[in-house]
């Protein structure tokens, strides 16, 4: 079934053409990722999915009666509502009956509105749905329903609109970079969940795990040219390269043709007949052809960078925290030369405080930090490149440095840099405000670079970077010789460069582990899972979320079921024992609400009996 056709879209600004005459379609049940470099015009298309955005030419067609979702990286909210608004606020019906729930148990006095809403959630089956809306909601870190959005940081907004979209459930979810934001945590359980429910996914990523595990085809934009995958990531990789070949071995076929034209060109005299017009047509043709070279670099480098000596970077008992949030509690660690260190942990447990201590931007609150005389950060924050009017791509580089030094007395000099990192030479005297954001952050890249660092601290590097240029900054980290400590979420990113980890657990616990990311999920799934506290509803859900493979369909569906209605007969309950308060009550009255009391009550056991045998199955 066909969800989505685009037919023959085009965009330019101005001059530049960003692209001509792209066609595909989104059908039933594809998980696609588009593949492209930054500034080939991810973000313009889809805009113009969404319609944000209008084609030059070219058509976007729609399946009629299909529910559509898109999550953007600047999602717009009502700043005045709250988080729980925010999401009742969208025109699923289901969520607007639990809402209707919710607000018949905050007036205990309306038996009837209770009722009438009580039956409601029964008619729709509303339990499951609201106990799923409260996991993602959960999951994705929303827990203060009553914070008003203009409180909200970008990520948080960010989280709210994916939350939004995976709540509503629609036909086809159109996602720009639905990783950013989100800790390792949250990314895996995203996957987890894109892969049982039943929804048809186009998506923009740089995450390449997310790519292997959710997507079942590729379409990937290069040279103004669609090429499509049938399959995930590795499939990609090893498709493209078959094609790449392919293509090399055409491009040595015609520039030999195009050399035997040349030749047959210069010989031609002034006066030409119908026939060699018809040939010089094609010698250009040809020419065309053969010119077009692929701007793709390996980095292969042996950077010549300060020397760094015996004493490096030492953290001595250090202690920070923010009022009762503790970051560090008597830390101790001595850095080691040629040291590639990454960090990880859910967000808010301190690891871009740590940079900043690192770094000497913060003060610790106990203990001291000593850095070695000849170490030299190259620090690459979240906050960006602070962009001049009127300012050029290369004058920006040249600000930070000419050139790095390279061995037995070679450099590579500020244009061999940006070229290497996808600058081409035209592109290098853009005006910086033309760039895309993904160009930005390659350009604040290079401005970290040029400066020939050899203690290297990137802070979520890989956001807004496309793949290629993920492969590049890879291939140049590989060389490097110094330190680096990297925090990120991209998972392949962190395999590919750093050999050990600081596992951030909160409460300034921080735990060395000796190996990679994908070593450290199997170390962790290898441990005996220990259950958390149930007495606590976030835990208790959590808990259940995480273990739920051990119960059968049925049974999870049970157990989801079951906390909402114990809620419903703890309101049944008390609304019963607020009637024996009435004087004027007779005996028979008494009799039969006392009947009906321990009704409740026998009903309230059983459904909680039933919740511990289900946990003490999840727990063995």
């Amino acid at each position: 079934m066909n969800y989505l056709t685009v037919e023959n879209i085009s965009k330019s600004y101005g001059e530049v053409v960003l692209f001509e005459n792209l066609s595909f379609s989104v059908h039933k049940d594809q998980k696609i990722a588009f593949v492209a470099k930054n500034g080939t015009g991810k973000t313009s298309i889809l805009n113009i999915l969404s319609g944000d955005d209008e084609a030059d030419s070219g058509n976007v067609i729609y399946r009629k009666d299909i529910k559509v979702a898109f999550l953007s990286q600047d999602p717009k909210f009502d700043k005045n509502l709250t988080v729980e608004e925010t999401i009742f606020a969208s025109d699923n019906p289901i969520l607007k009956v639990i809402h209707n729930y919710e607000q018949a148990l905050l007036n205990p006095e309306d038996t009837e509105a209770y009722q009438k809403a009580f039956e409601a959630m029964e008619q729709h089956n509303a339990w499951d749905f609201e106990t799923q809306y409260k996991q993602i909601l959960f999951q994705l870190k929303l827990d203060n329903l009553n914070q008003k959005v203009a409180l909200l940081s970008g990520g948080q907004k960010k989280r709210l609109s994916l939350a939004n979209a995976l709540i509503n459930k629609p036909d086809l979810l159109i996602l720009d970079e639905p990783t950013n934001h989100l800790d390792l945590e949250m990314i895996e359980w995203l996957e987890a969940f894109f892969a049982k429910e039943n929804i048809t996914l186009f998506m923009v990523t740089h995450d390449r795990y997310f790519l292997e595990r959710v997507c079942n085809e590729i379409i990937e934009l290069d040279a103004g040219q669609l090429y499509t995958y049938k399959g995930n990531y590795s499939y990609y990789l090893e498709k493209k390269e078959e094609r790449k070949e392919r293509e090399n071995i055409e491009a040595g076929k015609t520039k030999q043709l195009f050399k035997k034209e040349l030749e047959w060109m210069r010989r031609q005299p002034k006066a030409r007949t119908t026939k060699s017009k018809s040939r010089i047509d094609d010698f250009f043709e040809i020419k065309h052809k053969a010119h077009q070279r692929r701007k793709e670099h390996q980095v292969q480098l042996e950077l010549n960078m300060e020397r760094l000596g015996s004493k490096i970077l030492e953290f001595h008992k250090v202690s920070k925290a923010f009022k009762d949030k503790v970051i560090l509690k008597s830390f101790d660690y001595t850095f080691k030369k040629g040291e590639r260190v990454g960090i990880i942990g859910k967000n808010g447990t301190g690891k871009s405080t740590f940079l900043n201590i690192l770094t000497q931007t913060s003060q610790p609150d106990a203990g001291k930090v000593v850095k070695g005389e000849t170490v030299k950060f190259g620090y690459y924050t979240q906050n960006g490149i602070t962009i001049k009017p009127e300012q050029k791509v290369i004058d920006v580089i040249k600000e930070f440095g000419d050139y790095i030094p390279l061995k037995k007395g070679k450099q590579i000099s500020a244009q061999q840099l940006l070229e290497r990192f996808l600058f081409s030479r035209k592109k290098q005297y853009d005006f910086v405000e033309k760039l895309s954001g993904g160009e930005r952050k390659r350009l604040y890249l290079c401005t970290v670079l040029i400066q020939n660092p050899n203690f290297l601290i990137l802070d979520e590097p890989t956001n807004d970077l496309d793949i290629v240029t993920l492969n590049v900054l890879e291939e140049f980290l590989l060389d490097f010789p110094g330190c680096i400590i990297v925090v990120s979420h991209d998972r392949y990113f962190m395999d590919k460069i750093i050999d050990h980890l600081f596992v951030f657990k909160g409460e300034g616990n921080i735990e060395d582990f000796p190996g990679n990311y994908s070593d450290y999920r199997v170390y962790e799934d290898s441990q005996p899972t220990i259950s958390k506290t149930t007495d606590d509803k976030k835990d208790k859900t959590a808990w259940k979320e995480n273990k739920a493979s051990k119960l059968s369909y049925n049974e999870e569906k049970e157990l989801k079921n079951i906390e909402s209605k114990l809620k419903s007969l703890a309101y049944d309950k008390k609304q019963l024992e607020d009637k024996f308060l009435n004087p004027d009550l007779t005996q028979d009255q008494i009799n039969k609400l006392s009947e009906e009391l321990q009704s409740i009550i026998d009903t309230i056991e059983t459904k909680e009996e039933r919740w511990f045998e289900l946990s003490e199955k999840l727990e063995n």
